[in-house]
């Protein structure tokens, strides 16, 4: 199984948190039994985030083997200049070391994202712009740490897409079951074992009704993000 989903902002990539008080988890979106993140999302950063019951996929998502490319919209503070975009293809030293070239581009602020909850803090006499912005690893805060490096703060962060899965019109806190890709026999026999199921699987879909039994369907076909209703059939 792998699931899609839309982590909100101020949520943890887990399911527990020991915190007093405790802090937002994933254990609030009603997503099926025994999957685990595959691969993290800061806790003030927003987005795609895929959930896995199978271990060694989870191991694969997260290696450098696997060179799935993740994408983020990126609003910055300040005019993104032509020099501060090539420093970014070409790679930056940071101080865990120098990173991969990016691939950078300005966009438009993407009018399907609605305002972020709690609000940007945004400076009247600053301009701010919008990035889109993919990289082939996964530091801790990297790409916050590259934007300020070429003196764009990072002020909102969303993942689009985690290789051939986007978002694809999920609101914050809704998920949908997508196709799990076909794993390459050298990271399969590298991975972690399958998860343990604890207890029955889940069938529900986001909205807790019945899931279609077109998810055999999707099973068959890598890669394929089928189609998420609202009504969840």
């Amino acid at each position: 199984m792998l699931v899609a989903f839309h982590k909100p902002m101020n949520v943890l990539c887990q399911f527990t948190d020991r915190g007093v008080p405790p802090r937002p988890t994933l254990a609030g979106y009603g997503l099926p039994k025994a999957v685990y993140a595959a691969g993290r999302l800061d806790f003030d950063s927003e987005g795609l985030l895929l959930l896995t019951d199978d271990g060694a996929l989870v191991a694969a998502i997260g290696s450098p083997k696997f060179d799935w490319p993740k994408t983020y919209l990126v609003q910055v503070e300040g005019t993104p200049t032509e020099d501060a975009l090539q420093r970014l293809r070409g790679g930056l030293v940071l101080n865990d070391g120098p990173t991969k070239p990016a691939e950078v581009a300005v966009v438009d602020a993407p009018s399907w994202l609605p305002p972020r909850d709690p609000p940007v803090r945004v400076r009247q006499t600053v301009p701010d712009a919008w990035l889109r912005l993919t990289i082939r690893e996964g530091r801790n805060r990297q790409v916050r740490r590259m934007t300020a490096a070429v003196g764009l703060p990072t002020l909102r962060l969303v993942r689009e897409a985690i290789g051939p899965y986007t978002l694809d019109g999920l609101a914050a806190g809704q998920w949908r079951e997508v196709a799990a890709p076909e794993l390459p026999a050298r990271l399969r026999r590298s991975g972690a074992p399958r998860a343990a199921t604890h207890g029955a699987r889940s069938t529900s879909t986001a909205e807790g009704r019945p899931a279609s039994s077109s998810r055999q369907d999707a099973a068959a076909r890598p890669g394929l993000i089928r189609p998420w209703k609202r009504d969840g059939r």
